[in-house]
């Protein structure tokens, strides 16, 4: 395992360029949509030319989670700003759930669908590329056990699936995966995944890889153990090789470790052993900014107008101060920097 090192803030302050821009915050509302109480986990995908984000959100009027899509103008260079939700047809002002009314599964009614993560693939068993946008369910309710499955595009529409394609199956995995963060390299759909609850403070990283993303899995491994606290490890096609940001998270009821926060690091192939990553460099802390701390579910792109330009994606929460019930707001915000190493 590579040597994580004492966190420096000279490392973030030292880069030569790094600006935060806070997207969506259910305090400043979100524009003319009028039935979102609050947006975060996006994803980020390019598909035929225009930018797109899939993300987790819940309406105004129901506690449920549901997945929601937004895209730049068609031809527009990746960007913080500018977002557009996809909306009801005969409703500008009303959001759309990604998916149809008739294709959503009954298993994950309880717990709505989590941390998206698009991804294109080949498909061995039709002969053809496919897109996906994988999630977390769960049947019971918002806090799992979560299993994972995803919706696929059939040309017109987001169809989900009957069943989770992924599940726990290991006792490491203590009845729960989530936090899905997927590529289609090498012929085969490498996923890399959380194991464990929050709630139990037990949050391990695995990987599982497969021929056709939806059966024939590899073995479960372990990629992190539970003592790194890696929350998400997202991985991208990168200027030689292969790129991940991962988030180190900390649910515990004390304050936050240096180590809390986003990081970068590199490798030659999207490795199943984090010992054939580089050092990791931290790229944010867990630093409390008013509309974040602690983030978390990052979605990495380049920029295609400045070939050394990371655009992250991620997630933040803050206190609302309020008394009783659930007193945080989600936040979706982006960090653009010079690649790290550079």
């Amino acid at each position: 395992m590579p040597e994580f090192g004492k966190p420096s803030r000279s490392i973030i302050e030292s880069m030569p360029f790094r600006h935060e821009t806070k997207i969506f915050d259910p305090a400043d509302g979100f524009g003319v949509i009028r039935n979102l109480a609050e947006i975060t986990d996006a994803t980020i995908a390019k598909r035929a030319g225009q930018w797109w984000m899939y993300a987790a959100g819940q309406l105004a009027s129901d506690p449920g989670v549901h997945l929601f899509s937004l895209s730049l103008p068609e031809g527009a260079p990746l960007s913080a700003t500018g977002w557009n939700f996809t909306t009801e047809p005969d409703d500008s002002t009303r959001a759309a759930i990604l998916d149809q009314p008739e294709s959503r599964a009954s298993w994950h009614r309880g717990g709505g669908r989590h941390c998206p993560s698009y991804v294109r693939g080949w498909d061995p068993r039709r002969g053809e590329w496919v897109e996906r946008v994988y999630y977390a369910g769960a049947a019971d309710n918002l806090w799992g056990p979560y299993a994972i499955s995803y919706l696929e595009w059939d040309g017109r529409q987001w169809v989900d699936q009957a069943e989770p394609v992924f599940a726990a199956d290991q006792d490491w995995e203590r009845g729960s995966v989530y936090e899905p963060n997927l590529i289609y390299a090498d012929g085969k759909w490498k996923m890399w995944y959380v194991a464990g609850s929050n709630q139990q403070d037990y949050l391990v990283q695995g990987f599982a890889e497969s021929s056709d993303g939806r059966s024939d899995w590899s073995a479960h491994k372990i990629f992190l153990p539970p003592e790194e606290k890696v929350f998400d490890f997202c991985v991208i096609p990168g200027k030689q090789g292969y790129e991940a940001v991962y988030s180190r998270v900390w649910v515990a009821n004390s304050p936050a470790p240096e180590t809390t926060g986003l990081w970068w690091c590199h490798a030659k192939t999207p490795a199943s052993e984090i010992s054939r990553w580089s050092e990791p460099v931290q790229i944010m802390t867990a630093e409390n900014c008013g509309w974040h701390s602690g983030p978390w579910k990052p979605s990495a792109r380049y920029d295609e107008t400045n070939s050394g330009r990371l655009f992250v994606f991620f997630d933040g929460i803050y206190n609302t101060g309020q008394a009783g019930g659930f007193p945080f707001a989600f936040t979706l915000g982006c960090l653009e920097l010079d690649r790290p190493g550079a």
